[in-house]
Formats: C-alpha cells, sequence, structure tokens
C-alpha cells in the first residue's frame, strides 16, 4: 500500500506535531541531525550575498543553519504548514540579529522568478512532497545558474545486519515513542518509516536530480547510511 503523501493529510500530519517537532527531531536522533545539517552547509557553503531559499524548512533549522555562514546573504524559509512556520518565527525572534524571513508556500508552486538563488535546500522534506519530481524542477527553476540544490533526506542502511536492526527499530519502537510523545490523528511516526522505505535514494534519486536539470551530483550517506545529503549543480 503507497502512503498517503496528500497536500492535505501532509498540512494536518504536521501541523499537529508541530509543538514537539524540534524535540522529538532530537531525541530520536540522538542530537545527529544537528550534525547532518552541519555537514550540508559544509558540503555546499554560501559565497557571495546572492539569497538562498530552503523549501519545507519546518521550524527553520537548515535556513538558521545557512544564516550562520552566509556573510551578508538573505535567507528565506518556506513551507506550507502555517503551525510551523509560527513556531520558525518565535525561533527567529528569539535569535539575536536574525533577519530570515519565513513564507507560506507549497514545493510545487514556488512563488519565486526563476534563476533567484545561489543554493536551494531541502532537509528532510522532500520525501513529503506530493509529486518529487515536481518538487525538484521547481527547486531547480528558482536556483541560479551555477547555484547548489542541497537535499537532506532519511534513507536506509546499505550494510545488511545494520539495515536489518534500524528497519525493526525504525518500525517498531521509534512510531511507539513518537506517538506517546507527540500524539496525532495522522499517526506520524507511522508514516515516517513507510515515507523513507518508499522514497528514492542513493543512485535513483542522483538521477531524479539530473533529470530535473542539475549536474554533477554527488551524495554522500551519512551515519552508516540513516540519512543521505545529496548536491547538484544547476
Amino acid at each position: 500500500m503507497t502512503v498517503d503523501k496528500s497536500g492535505g493529510r501532509v498540512r494536518r500530519m504536521f501541523g499537529e506535531i508541530s509543538p514537539r517537532y524540534d524535540f522529538l527531531n532530537h531525541f530520536l536522533s540522538g542530537g545527529t541531525d544537528i550534525y547532518w545539517r552541519w555537514r550540508a552547509v559544509r558540503l555546499a557553503p554560501p559565497v557571495g550575498d546572492a539569497p538562498i531559499l530552503d523549501v519545507c524548512t519546518g521550524t527553520g533549522d537548515l535556513a538558521f543553519s545557512y544564516e550562520k555562514r552566509a556573510q551578508g546573504a538573505a535567507v528565506i524559509g518556506s513551507d506550507f504548514t502555517h503551525e510551523m512556520l509560527v513556531l520558525a518565527n518565535k525561533k527567529r525572534e528569539a535569535a539575536s540579529g536574525s533577519r530570515i524571513e519565513f513564507l507560506e508556500a507549497d514545493a510545487q508552486r514556488l512563488p519565486f522568478a526563476d534563476d533567484s538563488f545561489q543554493i536551494v535546500s531541502v532537509a528532510f522534506g522532500l520525501r513529503n512532497v506530493a509529486d518529487t519530481m515536481q518538487g525538484l524542477q521547481e527547486m531547480t527553476r528558482v536556483c541560479r545558474p551555477g547555484g547548489k540544490v542541497v537535499v537532506l533526506e532519511f534513507s536506509m542502511p546499505e550494510n545488511r545486519l545494520f539495515r536489518a536492526c534500524y528497519r525493526w527499530y525504525f518500525r517498531h519502537i521509534l512510531p511507539r515513542i513518537g506517538q506517546l510523545l507527540a500524539r496525532n490523528s495522522q499517526f506520524a511516526y507511522n508514516y515516517l518509516p513507510q515515507s523513507v522505505s518508499e522514497f528514492a535514494q542513493g543512485e535513483t534519486l542522483a538521477t531524479m536530480m539530473k533529470q530535473a536539470g542539475l549536474a554533477s551530483v554527488i551524495y554522500k550517506p551519512l551515519t552508516f547510511g540513516i540519512a543521505t545529503l545529496y548536491v547538484g549543480t544547476k
């Protein structure tokens, strides 16, 4: 059975878990998600003052990571879940000197002109976009020639033994912890392993990025392959 990634379901789901979203991201990954975002910014760093866009930004963690590295470049975070953006704006207000602009937008229909951004990034959000290729094409469209499209996403480990252990944890333990700590009617932490298992990864996703108009696509498994970082050049 294919996981339901319809816009309405995904928006409701992330709206319901938004109050516990940051805590659970850090708790369930043991804080490793912070390192993964650091690697993303290191692999595709800002150059100059051209703006940066982070789509499916959630509460803005990757956008904040890019702002710390950017030297005068404006950073925009977009998401179509209003509740997430409320939290992102609160974090911006609490961060001394942050000027990130957060706005409500669907990754499949970005409200920006062609060739606008030096970097267009997404962390753990592309698999939630109903049409993956449409999302990649939009990210590529608004990226400047020579700019980078950065995708950080969960993946399944290649090592057979570790993969089996991780899959068991991912399917049986993580959903129970997630549902206990962030009760929601959409069973978001059952959706998580289902969506990761069905989502393209490795060479398959790299090929899709090339088909979307990107070149020199590279990908690097992180933390034994439970996440993968992809970077392509427009």
